[in-house]
């Protein structure tokens, strides 16, 4: 009787252990299999603690994303143009983040298929460039993972974070990421890294 006992015990032990492998393994090819999509909105042309350059700062961190994870890109351009002195540009931002306006952009992209959006873009007066305020204004990823990343020199991600998740009650956010402008083309590891504690 004990030994059946015992055999009996022992199926269920080696059942459990088997179940739970299959488990294991459909979770990790979810995971690998998810669509991802890099939005973001970057300036190139005479940038603060950089100089001129050709391009953005977010666009290198959107181009490490892509590289690293195998994401699709959508670059958000302003309808406006930007093209002028750094000095010029401060004062444009803050008169459109005083006035809360939303400026429109051209083309757009169909987030529906992605399970992953990170949301890229400089910090301007405390938080993404108006035109990614936009951009989360026209398009509904609740229910999706959604990670938001700053280019910077000190206001780390502001309330970006904050601004996300108001625009996205039911999505979950992922560790956010920030990074100095003028640290950017020498970050790739940086990058990597924080996409390794994010599953990448």
């Amino acid at each position: 009787m004990k030994t059946q006992l015992t055999l009996a015990l022992l199926a269920l032990v080696c059942t459990a252990c088997t179940a739970q492998t299959p488990n294991t393994k459909t979770e990790t090819a979810m995971n690998q299999n998810s669509k991802a999509l890099v939005v973001y909105f970057s300036h190139a042309g005479e940038n603060y603690a950089v100089g001129n350059i050709e391009v953005g700062n977010t666009k290198i961190v959107a181009d490490f994303i892509s590289e690293k994870t195998g994401a699709d890109q959508f670059e958000v351009v302003c309808v406006k143009d930007y093209d002028m002195s750094y000095a010029r540009l401060i004062e444009v931002a803050k008169a459109e983040a005083e006035a809360g306006e939303l400026p429109a952009y051209k083309d757009d992209v169909d987030t529906t298929p992605y399970d992953t959006v990170f949301i890229g873009g400089p910090v301007w007066w405390g938080t993404y460039p108006q035109v990614m305020l936009t951009f989360l204004r026209d398009h509904d990823l609740n229910g999706k993972t959604v990670v938001p990343f700053t280019t910077h020199e000190g206001s780390g991600l502001a309330s970006c974070v904050d601004d996300v998740r108001k625009a996205y009650p039911r999505a979950t956010i992922g560790k956010p990421f920030a990074i100095y402008g003028h640290e950017v083309r020498n970050g790739r590891d940086k990058v990597e890294k924080w996409l390794g504690q994010l599953g990448y």
